[in-house]
């Protein structure tokens, strides 16, 4: 009992591992989470300790991993979490991981790569039926305005224009549409004609996935010279220049040709999409138990670079602090390790007597981790000094009950708090990743009191007047 108000008591003990048993020791002390390691090697640079490529390895593999999430997250596809604690990997499995996330990584590249060119490809082919369209549209429309009109003065110069006009037609972005007539005007002296027409629905951009909304252009010129300035002017605005035939009869076989290879196009783009999908489905459904096997065995590798290793290279030795009274369980779990890694030699574990300071280690469960944060978040207290968070489970909302002391919210704490803590199997299986929701639950016992003295407060306080009345 005398132990739930101070700190555990510490000891220092030394660990000779076998060099093929000590992954497997790491690996069984670190799931009990009862050690401490000290670094045996702090003058030497982290890139020339022994496991240091293993780290490496590690990191590559877990940034594989996040490709392959981010990938599924941006397809909107649920990451399955089960709760599941998967075992660590054995080392000689590090092999089959790193080829199964290599693979995985490469085709998915390789399936960005192809999707991207495919829709590359079909946004040229979109814009060009659009250009064709709006070409003969445009063409319709100046043929009737000039014979209608070319008694006019002002049409006179473009009636001759057109009978030996030379044109260029693109795409370009709609809200550059302005700047770019001014800049045609007053670089060609108005001697250029321009028409434009938006396109109605926006066009995903192949490269970031946004939706741009375009404008279709013509541009009516005489001679090489302006020809030169305007596909200067297009380039200057990362305008987009198609071929465009002359003649009506030429335009309207290149516009079934395109509809065409748009159709087939469309086909490949869903048989592309499909097959991300599965694929990343897949990954969707183990991604989590890959990322928890690769951060355990990056964990256990940087563990194993804090230890020294004998003079025959054959013996890994760590110095740990321990809590005395688990270390039946740390002695447990060394043998489980051994046995693991089908090693003959057991580990050994030896307590050593030291002058230092040991650090200060507090038990909690799920009652009393709330408080003991709150505490800890004041500050740690020094070794073997006497733990204020038992007290703060009656102070605390106590205090709080005298600072808000209110039936109605005091009830509605309460009843959230009781759900919460009715059901917190449930919800520690679903695996919330919503931030202000995880740290109210971890608060729920915490709320509770809270809840339950506020309203228990008003109570007294009214029964004490009625009393005294």
């Amino acid at each position: 009992m005398g132990e739930l108000f101070r700190s555990e008591e510490m000891t220092l003990a030394q660990l000779f591992l076998q060099s093929e048993a000590a992954y497997c020791c790491v690996s069984e002390l670190g799931e009990i989470g009862m050690v401490q390691f000290r670094d045996l090697n702090p003058d030497v640079n982290v890139f020339q300790r022994k496991f240091v490529n293993e780290v490496r390895r590690c990191e590559e593999m877990d940034r594989k991993l996040r490709f392959v999430e981010k990938e599924v997250k941006k397809a909107n596809i649920p990451i399955v979490d089960t709760g599941e604690n998967p075992e660590v990997p054995f080392p000689r499995d590090m092999i089959d991981l790193e080829a199964t996330f290599e693979k995985l990584e490469n085709e998915l590249k390789e399936i960005n790569t192809n999707q991207e060119a495919l829709k590359k490809n079909f946004l040229e082919l979109t814009e060009l039926k659009h250009i064709l369209r709006r070409t003969q549209q445009f063409f319709d429309e100046v043929s009737l305005t000039v014979f209608a009109l070319v008694t006019h003065s002002q049409f006179l110069r473009l009636f001759c224009l057109f009978i030996r006009y030379r044109f260029v037609a693109g795409v370009i972005g709609r809200e550059r549409i302005p700047t770019f007539e001014r800049m045609l005007w007053r670089v060609c002296r108005g001697n250029v004609f321009l028409r434009q027409a938006d396109i109605e629905d926006p066009l995903e951009d192949p490269t970031t996935g946004d939706q741009v909304h375009k404008s279709v252009f013509i541009i009516f010129f005489q001679g090489d010279q302006l020809k030169n300035r305007v596909k200067k002017i297009c380039e200057g605005f990362r305008a987009t220049l198609y071929p465009c035939p002359e003649t009506p009869q030429e335009r309207k076989e290149m516009l079934a040709g395109v509809n065409a290879r748009i159709d087939d196009l469309q086909m490949v783009l869903n048989q592309t999409e499909d097959h991300r999908q599965r694929v990343l489905q897949a990954a969707a459904k183990t991604v989590r138990v890959w990322f928890i096997k690769v951060r355990k065995m990056k964990a256990i590798y940087h563990t194993l670079n804090l230890c020294n290793i004998d003079v025959t290279q054959k013996c890994l030795i760590a110095e740990v602090w321990c809590p005395v009274s688990d270390l039946d369980s740390i002695q447990f779990a060394l043998r489980r390790g051994t046995e693991k890694s089908g090693s003959t030699v057991p580990s050994i574990l030896n307590r050593m007597q030291t002058k230092q300071t040991p650090p200060t280690y507090n038990k909690t469960n799920k009652f009393t981790s709330g408080f003991q944060n709150i505490v800890d978040a004041y500050g740690i207290g020094s070794y073997r000094e006497i733990n204020p968070a038992p007290y703060t489970i009656i102070t605390f909302p106590f205090l709080f009950a005298v600072m808000f002391g209110d039936l109605g919210h005091g009830v509605l704490m309460t009843c959230a708090a009781l759900y919460l803590v009715l059901r917190e199997s449930r919800l520690m299986a679903q695996k919330n990743d919503n931030e202000m929701f995880s740290m109210v639950f971890a608060g729920r016992y915490i709320i509770l009191l809270m809840g339950v003295f506020s309203a228990s407060i008003v109570h007294v306080l009214e029964v004490s007047l009625f009393q005294h009345t």
